[in-house]
């Protein structure tokens, strides 16, 4: 039983879907039909601003984080799910969010809240690379892939020198989910249509 309360819980922190909240609350907008309709940080920049943008990008953050602390608490104590388990039903809540008719955004954020709860080294060094590809790269749905590789290079070689399968279970997991979601753009990058950001 709470096994069962506690993914629910993770796909329910999942699924909050802060874009489309805030954009409703604050702004009388709902982004999923404006810009790329996606419920996602970039098309928050886009549609709504810098500020609104920052504050859904880190609350996306946080729900993966979150998520994966979910076992720290009293209550749950007794739960056996793997906090990696609850942060992959934390990223697919937020792809498909039952408060948002399951039409949600990318889950590059919740990963990275995921990651960061689990293992800090790897996100500083996912966030370097990140910061980095989008300064050269321009396109926020490049650097995500790019980012995603690297973080599936570095938990291949975690695995082989610590033994730790877990991780690369779940980065491999969550790589194959951001690359899923960005197969349009990797059609318009292909085709050179791709949008760019300014200002970074």
């Amino acid at each position: 039983m709470i096994n069962a309360l506690i993914i629910i819980c993770a796909y329910l922190i999942g699924s909050i879907p802060s874009a489309l909240w805030i954009g409703k609350i604050f702004y009388k907008t709902d982004i999923r039909k404006q810009g790329s309709g996606n419920l996602g940080t970039t098309n928050t920049f886009r549609v709504l601003g810098k500020k609104p943008g920052i504050a859904v990008l880190l609350i996306d953050i946080f729900k993966g984080t979150a998520a994966v602390l979910l076992p720290l608490l009293a209550v749950f104590s007794d739960s056996t799910v793997h906090p990696l388990i609850l942060g992959i039903v934390a990223a697919a809540g937020h792809m498909f969010p039952i408060f948002a008719s399951f039409r949600g955004g990318k889950a590059v954020a919740t990963s990275a809240g995921i990651i960061l709860g689990y293992n800090l080294p790897l996100f500083i060094v996912l966030l370097i690379v990140f910061i980095i590809s989008l300064k050269t790269t321009k396109m926020v749905s490049l650097t995500s892939m790019i980012a995603s590789t690297v973080a599936i290079i570095y938990v291949t070689i975690n695995w082989i020198v610590t033994g730790e399968y877990a991780l690369f279970i779940l980065v491999a997991i969550l790589a194959s989910f951001i690359f899923y979601r960005h197969r349009e753009n990797i059609i318009r990058i292909k085709n050179g249509t791709e949008p760019k950001i300014k200002g970074f």
